[in-house]
């Protein structure tokens, strides 16, 4: 039976991949049209298309913001778009490779879709599409070494700021131990990240160039910024290494693949990153320390930036460059930048929370009010993109609220020089928090504001309407 094929997948791989697929599936059974969809998620790949899918489908929908092997798809009609798309634009979609009129995707066909049309057109991404997905490939992959590092450092400092080192008092050989595995798995996290944007681009050649990129990307000091410039080097390298070397006859494959290609693109990257190592490694001590005088001289500015951000796209490009900049300052050892991100991170899903609680039936139907109590446990784990469906219906109003709910929360929290050593967990990570109680209270300001605010909106949106209705 003939049916339309769905890929979805987010950076976090947490909440906009199933979010997308049920969107999807939604749309599709009100169409009254079988569908397939495949999760790209944290935990890996659901539901995965095989080749006996693709020879009966009659198009294909990509809504994801990192790499999901799409190449599998070439010859068959194919809409690729933002993951968000697929959450927002679900109906759009279906009724689209419906319409018969989307783009065949560029590159050979695949073997088994045997259907050839003269007509057949290319379907092109943009530049910036692209290069915003080989970026999201590598903050995907990083991600889980960030978090499960960065809180098993955290933890060590449950028995004291010093209990890894055992020339203190506070010495705890369980701490130090956690402290070791900890730093080892934040400790890749550049090479990880550089090596998947280089993957998401040139294939398995071009990750061992970025690979090694970005192990001496950490050893010169250039960090992040070296990584996303050694990734994107080495990936662009090894896919036009690639296409020269085709040229070869068979008998070379073994040859290009194990010993040419990564030899090229080791030495090529490595040599470029010691190079460019210092130069790159100025220009990012020179943003951190930007960061860092702004933090005491002007924190008031600095939580209005970064609570924007942080609400402005909800677990976004915005909201994530936010991010990885707090887990930068993380692993330079400023734990008041992390603060503020995850204050600013967490306070949406609450917003949503306290306002369906708060004005219940005057503002909000019974299904808002029950997707708002799901919004506690999003909120108080760190999953900003809870308030997504809400921010959708009303994006010119609720958006706004959120930024500035978050920005309030941001500027308590630097003004109180709270200090947060966990990248991510939300309140189960309250223990290691200097002020737990005080960090929870600027939240909860930020976001009790914020839900005053939206629940007043909804009231006067919910009267207007009753006033047309009467008329």
């Amino acid at each position: 039976m003939k049916k339309i094929l769905a890929v979805t997948g987010c950076p976090t791989g947490i909440a906009h991949t199933y979010m997308a697929e049920e969107a999807l599936k939604s749309a599709a059974q009100k169409a009254g049209i079988e569908i397939k969809v495949e999760t790209n998620g944290a935990g890996g790949i659901d539901n995965a298309i095989t080749d006996a899918d693709i020879v009966n489908a009659i198009g294909v929908i990509i809504a994801a913001d990192k790499d999901v092997n799409p190449d599998r798809f070439n010859g068959l009609p194919v809409i690729e778009v933002p993951v968000k798309d697929g959450i927002h634009k679900a109906a759009a979609l279906i009724e689209k490779i419906m319409s018969g009129t989307v783009p065949f995707r560029k590159g050979a066909q695949n073997s088994t879709n045997n259907t050839v049309l003269s007509n057949q057109v290319e379907a092109k991404e943009s530049i910036g599409r692209q290069i915003y997905k080989h970026l999201m490939s590598g903050v995907s992959n990083m991600l889980p070494f960030v978090v499960a590092g960065g809180v098993l450092i955290a933890l060590s400092f449950l028995w004291g700021i010093y209990s890894a080192d055992p020339n203190n008092d506070q010495y705890n050989e369980f701490a130090a131990l956690l402290m070791k595995i900890g730093g080892q798995a934040f400790g890749i996290m550049v090479p990880i990240f550089t090596g998947f944007i280089a993957y998401s681009i040139g294939g398995k050649p071009g990750m061992v160039a970025g690979f090694v990129g970005g192990l001496i990307a950490n050893i010169t000091g250039a960090g992040f910024l070296g990584g996303i410039i050694a990734g994107f080097a080495a990936g662009y390298l090894m896919f036009f290494t690639k296409k020269m070397l085709d040229r070869l006859p068979r008998s070379f494959e073994g040859l290009k693949s194990i010993f040419i290609m990564p030899l090229i693109g080791v030495f090529v990257i490595g040599a470029g990153m010691f190079l460019l190592g210092g130069p790159i490694a100025s220009i990012n001590n020179g943003m951190k320390s930007f960061l860092e005088s702004l933090q005491s001289a002007n924190p008031v500015l600095l939580g209005i930036v970064i609570g924007a951000m942080c609400s402005f796209d909800f677990g976004g490009p915005v909201n994530k460059a936010a991010y990885v900049t707090g887990t930068i300052l993380l692993g330079e050892g400023n734990f008041y930048f992390m603060a503020g991100v995850s204050a600013a991170c967490i306070v949406p899903p609450f917003v949503i929370a306290f306002s369906t609680t708060i004005f219940r039936s005057k503002a909000f139907t019974e299904e808002e009010r029950a997707a708002g109590l799901v919004n506690y446990v999003l909120g108080s784990t760190h999953i900003t993109e809870g308030a997504i469906p809400f921010a959708a219906k009303d994006p010119l109003r609720v958006i706004p609220i959120m930024m500035l709910s978050s920005a309030i929360a941001s500027v308590l929290t630097f003004i109180c020089q709270i200090q947060v050593p966990a990248p991510h967990g939300g309140f189960l990570v309250l223990p290691l928090v200097n002020k737990p109680f005080l960090w929870v209270g600027c939240i909860f300001i930020g976001s009790l504001v914020g839900a005053i605010l939206l629940g007043l909106i909804r009231i006067d949106q919910n009267r207007q309407l009753a006033a047309k209705k009467s008329i």
